[in-house]
């Protein structure tokens, strides 16, 4: 019977908007708790559920590590942050609208991570991909309605990619959905792409993140700590079960995916070094934190020996970069709201310094795991781009702080509300915490602190203050050309609104006589009204009689 708690973590947030329905402002400083349910079956997890009054194979529970503590980071994110917005958008004049995509999207973050099976799955990623839109496009405007047209449409190309790559993965399977029996089966060329393509979209690593860049500015400051703190790794949850455990096809695209990350994680960070805005710069910061996972899937790729190491090397970071992305969105929305304290200032830099790798931070451990699990398969020569790309990283945030600072220039005397200063402090503080509280990144960073672990982790850190120290003094500015790129995302996303407005075809329309079809409607029923009781019997009897002989 306790199994059946299971269907709270999806159903608690849809409940919860009842209560939206009924109460309307009453219900929105309690909405909170529908990712109580969530953290409660982390806490004390019960056995799988299975529902075959859905579907064949349908099953909800979080039995392995990944899978739990993907729901713990995902659902305290989302309760901090939904604490958050509780107070920043109650002003709002179209906050019960905001709710109401924030829980649908909410419900479908969590079925998807529960989900063991590819249909709950997908049923779970549309929920959460296409109430996003709402999200970002809630503050409306030009910026917003730019942001949700481009998002929109690589939303829906995504979800018809995914679904293609489901159901041929399904095929190959015998029709069973079941991602336990898809671990042992090849995968060919082109199920492998279109999963690429539906799942990285999502995640927005490089070159799939063009949407990510536009959406985060447009956002409210809740939306965007969810956005990129969450559910971008719902991608990367989905190519981690639905692709085998070993295969050589996968073995051969290593390279190239490794290739991918790698410049994934630097190229992004440059082009954040080029944006004006403190939002924008942490969007292109998520795009480059991706590359990094993008390169720990190669690594799981070529070498399937090593997945179960691997696979705690993504559980560390999905929970390390989910947090400290989160408060670090939640701070640009934070000093928005009252001038900060010194204190306040330290916990902002505690995400960033962890985000750069700091040792004695959840960063630090994720990244020295990383590096483990890096010395021991065949891409060791590639490591020198790993630290070029930690140096990319501490610039590009050292940025997003100078911005951030910049921005509390014009925010009002008074101090923020505490409903916002309290879920931002927990985020914030659990980069420095989390490694002291949880075993399973306790020994990562405790195995970095020797002489050559933590100038390895320092230098890139200690390069980017000099380098940011100089830029500051002499007052460099971005060249005029680079802060204003063209984005050919935004160009073919107009052209593509524009031939769906104005198709280059015409459509033929009908303009029939009315009239004369109107006279020759009259005389098929005067010739009917005649004998149409006798006629409707004769039919009804050849019918009867016709399916007695068959």
């Amino acid at each position: 019977m306790s199994s059946w708690l299971w269907l709270l973590v999806p159903l608690a947030p849809l409940l919860a908007g009842l209560g939206l329905l009924t109460l309307r402002e009453h219900a929105v400083g309690w909405l909170w708790l529908g990712c109580v349910p969530a953290l409660a079956m982390v806490i004390w997890p019960m056995p799988a559920l299975d529902l075959p009054m859905l579907w064949e194979g349908v099953r909800w529970g979080a039995g392995d590590h990944l899978s739990r503590a993907w729901l713990g980071f995902t659902a305290l994110l989302w309760g901090c942050a939904g604490v958050f917005a509780s107070s920043s958008q109650q002003d709002d004049p179209r906050r019960l609208r905001f709710w109401t995509f924030w829980l649908l999207a909410l419900s479908g973050n969590l079925l998807l991570i529960i989900a063991t099976d590819a249909l709950s799955f997908y049923l779970g990623f549309s929920a959460m991909s296409l109430s996003a839109y709402g999200l970002i496009v809630h503050q409306r405007g030009p910026g917003p309605r730019r942001a949700g047209r481009l998002y929109l449409q690589l939303a829906i190309c995504g979800e018809m990619a995914l679904l293609g790559g489901l159901m041929l993965r399904s095929h190959a399977a015998d029709g069973d959905f079941a991602f336990a029996a898809w671990r042992t089966l090849p995968i060919d060329g082109l199920t492998l792409l279109l999963l690429l393509i539906g799942l990285g979209l999502k995640a927005g690593f490089w070159p799939l993140h063009v949407w990510l860049p536009l959406a985060h500015p447009a956002a409210p400051a809740p939306a965007s700590a969810v956005l990129s703190g969450a559910m971008l790794k719902a991608g990367f949850l989905g190519l981690w079960r639905c692709l085998p455990e070993a295969d050589p096809l996968l073995s051969d695209w290593a390279d190239v995916l490794l290739a991918m990350g790698v410049f994934g994680a630097i190229y992004p960070a440059l082009l954040g070094l080029c944006v004006g805005k403190a939002k924008a710069v942490l969007a292109y910061s998520s795009v480059s934190q991706m590359g990094y996972l993008v390169m720990l899937l190669a690594l799981a790729w070529r070498h399937p020996e090593q997945l179960q190491a691997m696979t705690v090397v993504l559980m560390l970071y999905g929970v390390h970069h989910g947090l400290a992305k989160g408060a670090l969105f939640l701070a640009a929305g934070l000093i928005h709201a009252g001038r900060l304290p010194r204190i306040g200032w330290l916990l902002l830099a505690l995400p960033a310094l962890a985000i750069m790798g700091l040792p004695l931070t959840s960063g630090g451990a994720v990244k020295t795991a990383l590096k483990d699990v890096w010395h021991a398969g065949d891409f060791e020569g590639w490591l020198v781009w790993l630290s070029l790309s930690s140096l990319t990283t501490a610039l590009l945030l050292i940025r997003a702080l100078w911005l951030l600072r910049r921005d509390a220039r014009d925010a009002p005397a008074n101090r923020p509300p505490l409903p916002q200063l309290l879920p931002w402090a927990l985020l914030s503080s659990g980069s420095l915490l989390l490694p002291w509280l949880w075993p399973a990144l306790r020994a990562p960073m405790l195995h970095g602190l020797y002489p050559g672990g933590i100038w390895a982790a320092l230098w890139p850190l200690l390069l980017a203050s000099v380098l940011g120290g100089v830029a500051l003094k002499r007052g460099w500015k971005v060249p005029a050309r680079l802060a204003n790129l063209p984005n050919p995302a935004l160009t073919l996303s107009l052209l593509l609104r524009r031939l769906v407005l104005h198709p280059p075809m015409t459509i033929q329309t009908l303009h029939p006589n009315t009239s004369r079809w109107r006279q020759r409607e009259r005389r098929w029923n005067r010739f009917w009204s005649t004998g149409a009781l006798t006629m409707s019997a004769w039919l009804l009897a050849a019918l009867l009689w016709l399916g007695w002989l068959w």
